[in-house]
């Protein structure tokens, strides 16, 4: 999943877009998706990897959208569910039932519609979710529309007074699954600014 976000710290906004991984690119490789621009430009010395993916990966949204991201903040998929168990979970309105199983990735997902506390656990099968076995899926773009919703909701409990009690744990989260050019100054200064924003309009 790839989303561009831009964060106004004067006027305490943040403005998220996904980027469909199958958008098309304009580039030489045998693969013009975006989702595949990453690999394609990471060589193969692991210690400069994530930084030539990453720079590369930065022109290409670049010229898509006229936006040059700041940062780059890379996230390991597992770190979704640890964050919620750290947030001691998040309430989410599961829009419908979801039923899905693919035994080959060992990938199961069962979630009943309504709105309730999701896990860590359920969390990771709810934005992972894309169709119902035996249903047509309604693709990247219906994924996307979940995990939005589903993030806006991590957000609401991230900006509340009694997550800052929790500071600590959700660190150690971001410390072992984010890579990630912002500097720890960069983060905390980032934090502090959000104080005051209101996730249902900011």
């Amino acid at each position: 999943t790839m989303m561009l976000l831009t964060y106004d710290t004067k006027e305490k906004t943040l403005h998220g877009l996904n980027l469909p991984r199958d958008t098309m690119v304009n580039v030489s490789t045998r693969s013009k998706r975006l989702n595949a621009v990453y690999n394609y430009n990471k060589g193969k010395d692991k210690a400069t990897q994530v930084e030539k993916g990453m720079t590369a990966l930065k022109e290409q949204v670049a010229k898509l959208t006229g936006i040059k991201p700041n940062y780059y903040v890379m996230v390991e998929w597992e770190a979704i569910g640890e964050l919620v168990d750290a947030l001691g979970g998040v309430y989410f309105d599961v829009p419908f039932d979801m039923n899905y199983d693919d035994p080959y990735q060992d990938l199961h997902i069962h979630q009943e519609a309504g709105y309730r506390k999701l896990s860590g656990e359920d969390a990771m099968e709810v934005i992972r979710w894309r169709k119902n076995n035996g249903e047509p899926s309604p693709g990247d773009v219906g994924r996307i529309q979940i995990q939005q919703d589903f993030l806006s909701a991590v957000l609401d409990k991230c900006l509340q007074p009694a997550t800052l009690l929790k500071a600590p744990a959700l660190a150690q989260v971001f410390l072992n699954n984010v890579t990630t050019d912002l500097t720890v100054g960069n983060i905390l200064a980032f934090a502090q600014l959000a104080i005051g924003m209101d996730p249902e309009s900011d």
